[in-house]
């Protein structure tokens, strides 16, 4: 039997290293599906697009492979914008395949025909629409490495759906309504060539014949002098510091080279983003509080693939007379809101490990004050915590929570976080054990990531206990995904923090404003919902039901079944005056 276009596409995708799609089905795209079903690449199908692409998102995180989304034209690519921006702004290599109307019906009103490469354009790194059979190797080939290359980022590929079928069948649709035998006006044969050479044009080239193989992206070429200006500049330190953030994650593979750099480098680290977990949970360099009073006081701050934007005040957190050493594949990032005195415009990883390697000894001696007055200052910021949790009748304290799962997480337990207040809570508190082992949205704040990312983790990483740290409010865009997780039976845990309202959002409006308008929501069921779904719900009401609950989830999970814990929180004020815009 002849491929077909989808056939292709499912090819390509294998041959780049490819193992799970996901999509929402749909007409426009339903030979690429079946196509990768044949071939035994995992079809994932999901409960929204957005999802299709979160999850995607998670798998290149973890993996360094771009991940792969597939939907229908019209209203499926639409639904996806939010994720794709996401994708975007983590800087997280993904390929979006859509769908789209038949070639000779673009802009003629067909279903669902829109000019989707206009609307993506602006958030992805390159939109292109495939016209002919002999592009689908090429262009998809294409585009896996430019997601890939120089600051990784999405891409959009549109595969008409009469590229997608077998070639005979699409002739056929090309001449129905001429019936055989019947003479023709002039103006039927003319459409009819006109037809023959469009679809002549289409299939130009032999199928069977395409191949496609992986290329290496292109990175940033490093500037000689650079690492030797970064060491000049380290001896000169006496307080240093460095933040490392997700641009330093993009080699999964070796991340354990990036840990062994930047002990051997020996310099106080706070961790951000995707760079949560690389030192485990308890290595001497890495500090957890306290980084903007650090920050203050340091004559010299490295920032690793990370930009001076909102979370470090604009750069303005950081001592203006202190040395500012950045690294990014980012031009634009490198002097975002802060010139720095040494910016290097190349790979963080690959940096870091240059830097590590300078010939000469380093004197890590004269450093040794300054860490352990950093790591007094977070152990008195963890003093100060455990002093702020109280028991209550109604509810949980959150920090009471967060410190008994803490302790319950396993060395290979990944925390997929998705919320406002509760969430942020968690980032205080809880230790991811190893790197890539904390999934957050990034820059973009989106809420709705969770379903998706947990769905991504748990099929990467399938031996490993997936924590879905929910928000009540977070909670309503995925829920719909515990179908999901029952179908292709992926027991991730969930967590609720059900605490009936956006509180990272009141917190502000109605200390300011004095209403609380659009900011509550109810105590919801949220573990019947996980019921209704074929998953298993419990509940937590009061901090004695913690220790059992925790055990009786993880008993569920280890047993195959995804299980959703509704979390009843306590009124707090550990976050009260965040800043949640």
């Amino acid at each position: 039997m002849p491929l077909n276009g989808g056939d292709v596409v499912a090819k390509v995708l294998q041959q780049q290293g490819v193992s799970f799609v996901f999509t929402l089905c749909g007409g426009h795209i339903s030979p690429i599906l079946v196509g990768c079903n044949q071939i035994g690449l995992r079809v994932v199908d999901v409960r929204s697009e957005a999802s299709a692409v979160f999850a995607a998102e998670a798998t290149a995180r973890i993996t360094g492979i771009p991940g792969v989304a597939i939907v229908t034209a019209g209203p499926g690519v639409t639904n996806t914008i939010t994720a794709v921006k996401n994708a975007q702004l983590a800087q997280v290599p993904v390929v979006l395949i859509g769908g789209a109307s038949a070639t000779v019906l673009k802009g003629r009103g067909a279903l669902q025909d829109i000019d989707q490469l206009t609307l993506l354009k602006p958030i992805v790194k390159m939109a292109q629409s495939i016209r002919r059979n002999c592009d689908i190797v090429p262009v998809l080939a294409d585009a896996f490495t430019v997601a890939r290359s120089g600051v990784p980022g999405p891409v959009f590929i549109e595969c008409p759906i009469d590229l997608l079928y077998d070639e005979a069948l699409v002739r056929n649709w090309y001449q129905a309504g001429v019936q055989q035998g019947q003479p023709l006006r002039i103006k039927q044969k003319i459409t009819q060539l006109y037809l023959k050479y469009h679809v002549d044009q289409m299939f130009a080239c032999d199928l069977d014949t395409m191949d496609s193989e992986p290329h290496d992206a292109d990175v940033p070429a490093m500037a000689p002098v650079s690492t030797a200006k970064a060491d000049r500049l380290l001896d000169r330190a006496q307080t240093p510091v460095m933040l490392i953030g997700s641009q330093a994650m993009l080699h999964p593979d070796q991340t354990a080279l990036l840990a062994k750099a930047v002990t051997r480098l020996g310099i106080p680290v706070y961790l951000a983003g995707m760079a949560r977990g690389l030192m485990g949970p308890d290595h001497p360099l890495q500090m957890r509080h306290r980084r903007r009073d650090a920050l203050k006081k340091a004559d010299l701050v490295i920032l690793a693939g990370m930009p001076c934007d909102f979370r470090l005040d604009y750069g303005r957190v950081i001592n203006p007379h202190a040395a500012l050493l950045a690294v990014n594949r980012s031009k634009k990032d490198l002097t975002l809101n802060r010139k720095p005195t040494l910016a290097v415009h190349w790979d963080p990883f690959l940096f870091l490990c240059a830097l590590a390697q300078q010939d000469h000894a380093k004197d890590h001696q004269k450093w040794h004050p300054w860490i352990d007055s950093l790591r007094a200052a977070d152990r008195a910021r963890e003093q100060e915590m455990a002093g702020l949790t109280a028991q209550t009748a109604d509810g949980v304290d959150p920090l009471v929570f967060f410190k008994k799962l803490d302790a319950q997480l396993g060395p290979s337990s990944i925390l997929v976080a998705d919320g406002g207040d509760f969430v942020a809570t968690a980032a205080y508190t809880l230790r991811p054990r190893g790197p890539l082992q904390w999934l957050d949205p990034g820059v973009f704040g989106t809420l709705g990531v969770g379903g998706g990312f947990a769905l991504g983790a748990k099929l990467t990483r399938p031996q490993a206990e997936v924590w879905l740290l929910y928000g009540d409010g977070s909670a309503g865009y995925t829920l719909q995904e515990f179908d999901t997780f029952v179908r292709h039976g992926l027991p991730v845990i969930a967590v609720v923090g059900n605490d009936a309202g956006w509180t990272q959002i009141a917190r502000d409006q109605v200390a300011v404003l004095k209403n609380d308008v659009a900011t509550v929501l109810r105590h919801t069921d949220y573990h019947l919902v996980a019921q209704g779904y074929g998953g298993h719900g419990l509940q937590i009401e009061s901090e004695d039901q913690i220790d059992d609950v925790l055990s009786q989830a993880r008993k569920c999970a280890a047993e195959g079944q995804p299980v959703l814990i509704n979390l009843k929180l306590a009124p707090t004020d550990f976050r009260k005056g965040s800043i949640s815009v």
